[in-house]
């Protein structure tokens, strides 16, 4: 049997949810990227190569987990990584402006309307302004899979956001796109997913997993936005 590679899917740490600029981290959020890189260092992991989208709150985690690490690990940038726009996805069937969703009972309402909103994009239903559609996001998403199986042969470290991570979980299992949005919906921050992947195929191992913050100090750390 041949040997096989590791794809280590990470999410984004916690990021600025209800700011002006949602795309940077927050203080826990370097805080979060950091702890992981420290932990894949203690487990004595190195990177053939890594990857992430090209936006801010992708590349600030990978930069903290090279920090992590103590590694000058260098990102190929792949747009195909980015996260949907989730106000065009809402505004889509939401036109009304929304308030900052600063309560309990707005944060459930934007995340029922994001609900929504990504079924109907998925559906082909509405186009939301300035994305992709729906097979297009999932080609980008699957492409850099492609790149990943076709090019490396050890650990491969992939930093991207909610939707691209259970967009690729999906594509590998052949979820269908209602179970997709449920996988988004539970994908932590800074959470590891790791896929096997050989030359022809990847095989989904572990999903939205925390091992560096599986101790009783870390336990206020575990976000989800």
């Amino acid at each position: 049997m041949p040997s096989m590679g590791t794809l280590y899917l990470v999410r984004h740490g916690q990021a600025s949810f209800g700011a002006d600029d949602y795309d940077v981290l927050s203080a826990l959020g370097q805080q979060q990227a950091r702890r992981l890189g420290e932990y894949f260092k203690s487990k004595g992991l190195n990177f053939e190569a890594s990857m992430t989208g090209t936006l801010n709150r992708q590349q600030q985690t990978h930069t903290g987990i090279a920090q992590g690490l103590g590694s000058s690990l260098q990102a190929l940038r792949w747009p195909g990584l980015n996260e949907y726009d989730s106000h065009a996805v809402i505004a889509a069937i939401h036109p009304e402006p929304l308030p900052t969703p600063n309560t309990p009972e707005l944060y459930k309402h934007h995340f029922r309307l994001l609900r929504d909103g990504l079924t109907q994009w998925m559906a082909g239903v509405v186009s939301p302004r300035g994305m992709p559609s729906y097979p297009d996001f999932v080609k980008g998403v699957s492409n850099a899979l492609d790149h990943v199986r076709t090019h490396y042969t050890g650990n491969v470290l992939l930093v991207s956001s909610g939707g691209p991570i259970a967009t690729a979980v999906g594509h590998v299992l052949g979820t269908t796109p209602e179970a997709t949005i449920e996988l988004n919906m539970r994908i932590r921050n800074a959470a590891v997913t790791e896929m096997l992947f050989s030359p022809r195929r990847h095989m989904l191992l572990t999903f939205n997993t925390l091992p560096h913050l599986d101790s009783p100090e870390h336990a206020s750390w575990i976000t989800y936005a």
